[in-house]
């Protein structure tokens, strides 16, 4: 059985025979296994392949991605985008301060821009390596995160409260490009499509419905249309937001670690397939492997025979040991 089939199980219901889908969210620690910058992890498609695929060897995921950071598509909108040598790629201008500047900005091309095509080609290149045998995840930014990479967090937030028509005009431009973009990954190669719309923890559900939840309704049904599944990711604890998650219809929902994952199975049902959901420092990172092996074990008898894949609660920390990362799949085979 292929890692592809495995998956298709995983969608039915299947038995997955004492075995569990395992895909952490890898990227500075991906890049530093292989002896890479997060620089060049971040801007050349091979380091990101190489990666992937030295990771998919060694530590037996289920699934490679194209995750980087969040800045791919405001670098193709043209903010300028600042790269440390071995840190998280940093958004240091802010191309929308007012209703004037989103009525000036102009979608982009995503095959024209460096970045965005970079990642398009990371997805063309993992087709060719790996064919149709193991699963690959794009990813895009959500429409409330676009917003917050173009015009500041702070910012956005306090024009949730002050200027909505502002918010709803902003969103409908990033959700054009997130529309795009989400295309040009399915037509390269991936199967899924990660969206990433982080911010989403961080408001209130009232603001998630004025503002979010029809627009990710539509998002998802579009790549729905196209043929590919969705994974949702909202970084933080959007337990307050899963009643209204369950009804925009993702196929894959990330938890993270202080997310409780049966009140989430209550509340989302057995067809969502929920992700995590285990704390990447407290236990992935800086717990012993005995100690790895006791919460895994714990994690998946409860998930047994339901639709679950293993992964900590968001990125696998750089510093994590390798060590840890093969426990981690190890304790998963039941």
């Amino acid at each position: 059985m292929d890692k592809k089939e495995k998956l298709q199980l995983l969608l039915k219901g299947a038995d997955l025979k004492n075995d569990v889908f395992f895909r952490p969210i890898l990227m500075h620690f991906a890049a530093r296994y292989i002896g890479k910058t997060y620089l060049e992890f971040a801007t050349d498609y091979k380091v990101l392949v190489e990666s992937n695929l030295k990771c998919l060897e060694d530590f037996d995921i289920d699934a490679v991605g194209l995750i980087s950071d969040p800045y791919r598509e405001a670098s193709a909108f043209g903010a300028k985008i600042f790269f440390p040598q071995d840190n998280v790629p940093q958004c240091r201008n802010k191309l929308i301060n007012k209703i004037e500047d989103i009525k000036q900005l102009k979608n982009p091309n995503v095959f024209m821009s460096v970045r965005t095509r970079d990642r398009i080609k990371a997805a063309e290149a993992l087709k060719r390596h790996i064919g149709n045998f193991v699963p690959i995840i794009g990813w895009i930014e959500g429409p409330l995160a676009e917003g917050c990479d173009l015009a500041g967090v702070n910012e956005i937030l306090i024009k949730i409260l002050l200027e909505p028509d502002f918010i709803k005009y902003l969103l409908e431009k990033t959700l054009k490009t997130a529309k795009d973009f989400a295309k040009a990954q399915i037509e390269a190669g991936c199967d899924i499509i990660g969206i990433g719309d982080a911010i989403c923890s961080q408001i209130s559900v009232e603001n998630y419905n004025d503002y979010v939840k029809e627009l990710h309704k539509d998002l998802i049904k579009y790549i729905h249309s196209l043929g590919a599944l969705v994974k949702l990711h909202i970084c933080g604890n959007i337990s307050h937001l899963l009643n209204d998650i369950r009804e925009i219809n993702p196929d894959i929902v990330d938890l993270d670690s202080m997310v409780d994952m049966e009140n989430a199975y209550k509340i989302l049902g057995e067809n969502i397939i929920r992700c995590g959901n285990l704390n990447p420092v407290t236990v992935i990172e800086q717990s012993t492997v005995e100690e790895i092996n006791k919460e895994v074990k714990k994690l998946c008898k409860k998930e047994q025979n339901r639709k679950f894949i293993l992964s900590g609660g968001c990125e696998i920390t750089v510093n994590t040991p390798s060590e840890h990362l093969k426990a981690l799949r190890k304790a998963s085979k039941i």
